[in-house]
């Protein structure tokens, strides 16, 4: 099952360069194929073109704009409501509305990537295969 996971192409959407290439060389570290945008527009283009297994969102904004943004990119490429969705803040959001913008977790900025890292596990293994 590892495998399969480990084979699965993660969209990174953040705005900060250092903080998304720093989340890029993590997971390609773990073996992940990862594809990054700066932004939702370039995310739209990178989600079209690379049909990522998750999306993993931040950006600067707040958390609730975050939302928005991974609603955009779902509905402007098509990508099925079945790819995960992880969008992270430094701001808390209401509990449920994540759910309502077809997200299946939002975290407040995680500071541990080895449980960012197990969490994203568990989301692409719970995907249908294959692609």
């Amino acid at each position: 099952m590892a495998d399969i996971e480990k084979r699965s192409v993660i969209l990174v959407v953040e705005d900060v360069e250092e903080t998304r290439d720093g989340i890029e060389r993590l997971l390609i570290a773990r073996g992940y194929h990862v594809c990054t945008a700066r932004d939702d527009e370039e995310a739209v283009l990178r989600a079209a073109f690379h049909r990522p297994d998750l999306i993993l969102i931040s950006l600067g904004l707040n958390a609730v704009q975050i939302l928005s943004a991974a609603v955009r990119i779902r509905e402007r490429t098509g990508l099925s409501d079945e790819i995960p969705v992880v969008a992270f803040s430094i701001t808390s959001l209401d509990e449920g509305a994540e759910v309502q913008a077809g997200h299946n977790v939002y975290l407040t900025r995680p500071d541990n990537f080895d449980q960012l890292g197990a969490l994203l596990g568990r989301l692409l293994r719970k995907l249908p295969r294959p692609r």
